[in-house]
Parts: C-alpha cells; sequence; structure tokens
C-alpha cells in the first residue's frame, strides 16, 4: 500500500500547493477578478515560491543524506515561514480601525527603483493603505486571511516532513 507521508510524497504535495496557490492568484484573482497585487501580497508570492523550489529539488531528487534533505527543508521552511509572517501582518493591517491605517504610498515598483533593499523592505513592513483594503472575500476571509490558513497547514506539512526527515520509516521492519 502506498503511504501518503513519505518524504517524497509530502515534497510532492507541498509542490502541488505552491502551483495551486500561485495558479489561483494569477489566473483568478488578477486576470479574472482584475485585482492588483499589493506589496505584501507580492511578497507572500515570493515566499511560496522559494518554498515551492525547494520543495520541487526535494521531490525530483529524493536525497538520501539526512544534511542535504536537512538544508532543503530549512530553505522551504525559510520560504513559507516568511509568507506566514507576511500574511500574518497583512492581515493585522487589514484589521487595523480605519484611523490608525497608514496612510497610501508609492507603489512598489518606485520602490524598487529608487531605495536601497532595506528601506524597500522597511516600507513594506511599514504597511499602506492599499494593503489594509478588502477587496475580496470567500466566506468570509479576505484573501490574506485565506492565505495565512493554506500557509499554517503548510507549516504542519513541514513539521511532517522534519519528522520524517530525523525518524525515517524502516520499510522491512518485523514487529
Amino acid at each position: 500500500m502506498l503511504q501518503l507521508t513519505t518524504y517524497r510524497n509530502l515534497q510532492v504535495f507541498l509542490v502541488i500547493m505552491a502551483v495551486i496557490g500561485m495558479s489561483f492568484a494569477l489566473f483568478f484573482l488578477q486576470r479574472h477578478l482584475g485585482l492588483t497585487p499589493c506589496p505584501l501580497c507580492i511578497f507572500q508570492r515570493i515566499g511560496l515560491i522559494i518554498m515551492g523550489g525547494f520543495a520541487l529539488i526535494s521531490a525530483l531528487f529524493n536525497p538520501k543524506s539526512m544534511v542535504v534533505r536537512l538544508i532543503l527543508w530549512i530553505g522551504s521552511l525559510a520560504g513559507i515561514g516568511w509568507a506566514t509572517l507576511v500574511a500574518a501582518r497583512h492581515v493585522w493591517l487589514q484589521h487595523l480601525p480605519a484611523d490608525q491605517v497608514p496612510s497610501c504610498g508609492p507603489g512598489l515598483d518606485y520602490w524598487m527603483d529608487t531605495l536601497p533593499i532595506l528601506q524597500v523592505f522597511k516600507e513594506v513592513f511599514a504597511g499602506s493603505g492599499e494593503c489594509a483594503t478588502v477587496d475580496w472575500t470567500f466566506m468570509g476571509l479576505s484573501i490574506p486571511e485565506q492565505s495565512l490558513i493554506l500557509f499554517a497547514v503548510l507549516l504542519i506539512v513541514h513539521v511532517l516532513i522534519l519528522w520524517r526527515i530525523v525518524r525515517p520509516a524502516s520499510h522491512n521492519r518485523l514487529a
């Protein structure tokens, strides 16, 4: 019987979830609904792409070395951890009272062209009025709230992967 929680299968699951998440954002939210991603949305996508990239490498090569698996896991965890923190910040901004929402600033393209990268990160995380706007909801949840739920699930999958790395299953163990 195929075991669904093998190291490789969990990595494939992460890749599939990254593809679904990015496809949903690009094809449905952007192309179909015409929504433009705010800077925090873009940073969440970057984290999801990083996680998906490391998971794809892990799934394709299925390294046997625990050290290599841990290095790839740390890269994947860093990507989804980043996305989770950004999504949490985004949700927090959306729940601020209207009088405490930061004012809208120039777009991310302008910041990338005119500011040093560390200043861009500072400006993005300060938030802006466009990041606090709720443009679309599904089942009462905004896009960042939905993203935060997805990212939390992916973090749980990372815990399972870590378990698989440090305690690999024996293939021929007799009870």
